[in-house]
């Protein structure tokens, strides 16, 4: 199968490796990245050209530029996979700017950790297609309803739980610092959550806030429509901004 990869960091890379691996005929397309192993195209355009599959794995915040940038080089019978964490709407505009079929792909786990055998939520006409082509390479994919957006929607409101937590912790435990008692208290969360799970939480919260930033703010915007106060969200986004903008 051929497959293209769109955005090669750390959840893009990991992917496309584990696809190599798999048997797949990879072309990626990174404007700043190349990993090893990995062909990289010279634009996304040629990268998707012949392509049965198309695996966007860039960000919310240029998803729809990059299947504008492509919609003219798809093949009559790609399929167009996004993966990026976004809002239900940016999903649907997004199957209206390709002209091929289009499913809504939320990853539910640690991609870096885990590749190509991350959870995936699917939704949309290209659904159960694309968890037909990526159940046999290691992918358990769930299909979760006929409309783009409908991935997206879940993963956001787990978000909501899981930056939320994460942004609790991190309070706790800079407060804790503050009152010189952070080792009790991080002991005493870890009790809860596991200490794997806690760490997790605290490095990645600072090492992806960036992205996590728009994710929350997505999050935040989705559980307003739903006529809910994102009081969680709202809180998790501003942690993870003072996160982002703290020094390295």
């Amino acid at each position: 199968m051929e497959v293209a990869v769109l955005g090669l960091g750390e959840a893009g890379g990991r992917i496309a490796s584990d696809l190599v691996a798999a048997g797949c005929a990879v072309r990626g397309f990174d404007p700043v990245r190349q990993p090893e192993g990995i062909t990289n195209a010279e634009s996304a355009a040629k990268a998707v050209a012949g392509a049965e599959v198309v695996l966007s794995i860039n960000a919310a915040s240029v998803a729809l530029e990059v299947a504008a940038d492509v919609a003219g080089a798809l093949g009559a019978g790609a399929l167009y996979a996004d993966l990026n964490t976004s809002a239900p709407e940016l999903k649907r505009e997004l199957s209206e700017t390709v002209p091929v079929q289009f499913v809504d792909v939320a990853l539910v786990g640690v991609v870096p950790a885990s590749g190509l055998a991350t959870p995936a939520l699917a939704s949309g006409a290209g659904a159960e297609r694309f968890a037909g082509l990526l159940r046999p390479l290691g992918m358990p994919v769930e299909v979760v309803g006929p409309r783009p957006g409908d991935a997206a929607a879940l993963k956001l409101l787990r978000s909501v739980f899981m930056k939320g937590i994460a942004a609790a912790a991190i309070e706790s435990l800079q407060a804790a610092e503050a009152a010189g008692v952070e080792q009790h208290v991080r002991t005493d969360i870890a009790a809860v959550l596991g200490e794997p799970l806690l760490d997790r939480l605290l490095v990645g919260s600072r090492a992806h806030a960036a992205r996590r930033v728009d994710e929350m703010h997505a999050a935040a915007a989705y559980v307003e429509e739903l006529g809910v106060e994102p009081r969680v969200s709202v809180a998790a986004a501003a942690w993870l901004e003072q996160l982002r903008d703290e020094p390295a």
